[in-house]
């Protein structure tokens, strides 16, 4: 983040299957016992029913916002409003990304830019009032270390720009350290918590990384100031 700020610290964002049954609420609220954790995006399309959607995001809502933690519908406004959700993360490009925050920014919902490959794109999604970008690909099958290009743009963002970045880490904490220790804002994972036989000590764990992060940067940053 393009901040002075030694006090920073990256925050947790989970990923988590649009369709989440009573097992998957059973492990967030383990991992929500954990420690600090941002946001959780609900991600997939729940094979289009938007009923079984619906009431997946009213149960996660039930169990995360008590916590104040925010939780994000991906591309549909219509579940995030009648769950609850507190906004919705756009994948479906600059255009969709543009006419959900005029739509839904009023009302106080987060829009959250969702999928951005390249530099152009995430800036054009920034300048138009995205409350965040986020680098990665959830389509994708999930491997142990970020994607380099995720980590490439991930850095570059949080090197020059105030809107808020989540990258998306691979299936090891040491790939969600490695983010953090960029000066990401958020970085978010999926099976290194939901997998996890301990999600509580997962998030714990995963927090003492990003503290440990903080801490290193901001010894950096004060050297830097003294030389």
């Amino acid at each position: 983040m393009a901040t002075d700020d030694t006090a920073f610290r990256t925050r947790l964002v989970l990923v988590m299957p649009a369709r989440s049954g009573p097992s998957e609420c059973a492990v967030l609220e383990q991992a929500l016992a954990g420690g600090d954790i941002a946001s959780v995006i609900l991600y997939g399309s729940g094979e289009n029913d938007d009923a079984a959607r619906t009431e997946s995001a009213a149960a996660v809502c039930a169990i995360a916002q008590p916590k104040d933690v925010a939780v994000l519908v991906s591309d549909d406004s219509r579940i995030a409003g009648r769950s609850g959700a507190d906004g919705v993360h756009i994948e479906g490009g600059i255009e969709a990304v543009g006419d959900a925050i005029d739509r839904l920014s009023a009302k106080g919902l987060i829009v959250g830019a969702g999928m951005m490959l390249d530099r152009h794109t995430a800036m054009r999604a920034g300048e138009a009032g995205a409350d965040y970008v986020f680098f990665g690909r959830l389509d994708r099958e999930e491997t142990e270390e970020a994607h380099p290009k995720t980590v490439a743009l991930a850095e570059w963002w949080a090197s020059l720009f105030e809107p808020p970045v989540i990258a998306l880490a691979g299936s090891t904490p040491q790939s969600a350290e490695a983010l953090a220790r960029l000066g990401v804002d958020f970085v978010a994972v999926r099976s290194a918590v939901l997998a996890a036989d301990d999600p509580a000590a997962a998030v714990a764990d995963l927090n003492h990384r990003f503290e440990r992060a903080a801490q290193e940067r901001a010894a950096l940053l004060s050297g830097s100031a003294k030389a």
